[in-house]
């Protein structure tokens, strides 16, 4: 079977080479080879959150969205002009909040990122990625225990979808890493987390590897995906080429929502940009990484420098990075670590698929059925990529999935 991917993130790449290995005859397109510094899977934090269970949206969040617009600390912004653009995505992503709804949500997450880790090392096995997956201890800080334990809801909701931890004073932090500001004196480690020491290295090398048993990378931009008769599809390109083939795969992220609208479904997805600071020449490395809720930030040694990423922006696809973002993360920065010195510095931001429930939309379009989507990663886009590109191939193949796809299904917004 020939099949097009559109979109060569961690997700396109991961759908193709499973495909390829099913022994079908796979290209990805996409604008840009896979890796690059423009795509969402470039920017990430590098870390494969396994326990990555809460949705974005949670109970009391609208209460307190106002207070963190105000504080200039608080790594949350707003375009105030997007504002009318944005106000219908967000109603229904604030009423996903509520206690009930987030509690399924919960349990659809848990279903795709559970088994993070053997996804992607039975994704990277035998390849040149393998050495950019690495293990250690994944580690949450907080200035007290009692800022842990005001987290209740979320905590209990990770310990139900398996999540353990070990509970550190300011002993075992020093231990740990003696550069944390003495600050914070209270943190939970998780062992045996996975990390990326370098997102766009371990895209790259897995997109080398599909391109060298056999698949094809076609650096072109899709202006057009239709459904035709006889159970094909076709994809259009910039250049006026037109692919036509068995199966599409729609992965290309915040993008995939205009496709989406043409095929008549509604994606309900807006970008929650992020932004990261990879910071070359740095004083210090933790040993892995962080997780620092009053920040905002999560903290990750990679082989480009060391990692400080966050931030959420609502401005649009189409908006310019915001440079308050970055002056708000070097601030950031300065809570974690005050005696960091660092040589110089790389600024990234990204679109971040987010949709109102904070699933992803999986599986063939009841609209076009021969066309199949596989977007909507929102914060863990890496994390679940290898599980997403798993199981719409094994749909594509006809093999039987070993997860209930109906919560992800994509006209659930229609």
């Amino acid at each position: 079977m020939k099949v097009v991917v559109v979109g060569g993130g961690i997700t396109g790449v991961s759908v193709a080479e499973w495909l390829r290995r099913d022994g079908h005859d796979v290209t990805i397109v996409d604008r840009v080879h896979p890796g690059d510094v423009t795509q969402s899977s470039y920017g990430n934090c590098g870390i494969v959150g396994r326990n990555s269970v809460v949705p974005v949206s949670t109970p009391g969040l609208f209460l307190q969205a106002p207070g963190m617009l105000r504080n200039p600390d608080t790594l949350l912004f707003l375009r105030w002009r997007y504002l009318p653009q944005l106000i219908p995505w967000l109603v229904r992503f604030l009423w996903n909040g509520r206690r009930e709804k987030v509690y399924q949500i919960a349990k659809d997450l848990s279903s795709l990122v559970q088994d993070s880790n053997e996804q992607h090392f039975a994704l990277a096995a035998g390849t040149a990625a393998e050495r950019f997956l690495q293990r250690g201890t994944y580690v949450t800080l907080f200035r007290a225990r009692e800022e842990f334990a005001r987290n209740t809801f979320s905590n209990e909701l990770r310990k139900k979808h398996g999540a353990v931890w070990e509970e550190w004073d300011r002993m075992a932090i020093d231990a740990y890493d003696p550069a944390i500001s003495g600050a914070y004196i209270f943190a939970t480690a998780m062992r045996d987390y996975v990390f990326v020491t370098s997102p766009s290295k371990y895209v790259t090398a897995l997109a080398d590897h599909f391109r060298q048993s056999g698949g094809n990378i076609l650096c072109n931009e899709a202006v057009d995906i239709r459904q035709l008769k006889q159970s094909k599809a076709v994809v259009e390109l910039t250049d006026g080429r037109r692919l036509e083939t068995d199966r599409v795969v729609l992965a290309a992220g915040v993008w995939s929502g205009r496709f989406a609208s043409r095929l008549g479904h509604q994606a309900a997805m807006e970008s929650e940009r992020g932004y990261h600071l990879m910071l070359r020449g740095a004083s210090h490395m933790p040993p892995a990484v962080l997780n620092v809720p009053d920040t905002g930030l999560g903290v990750c040694p990679m082989e480009e420098g060391l990692c400080f990423g966050g931030a959420v922006d609502f401005g649009g696809v189409d908006g310019v990075p915001n440079e308050r973002v970055f002056d708000a993360i070097r601030r950031q920065i300065r809570r974690v670590y005050p005696d960091l010195t660092w040589e110089g510095e790389t600024k990234w931001m990204g679109q971040r698929p987010s949709t109102i429930d904070s699933l992803p939309l999986l599986g063939p379009s009841p609209k076009a059925p021969s066309i199949y989507f596989a977007f909507g990663g929102q914060h863990i886009g890496l994390t679940m990529g290898p599980r997403i590109g798993r199981t719409v191939a094994d749909l594509i193949s006809g093999k039987q999935t070993d997860i209930n796809i109906s919560p992800y299904r994509v006209n659930r917004f229609d």
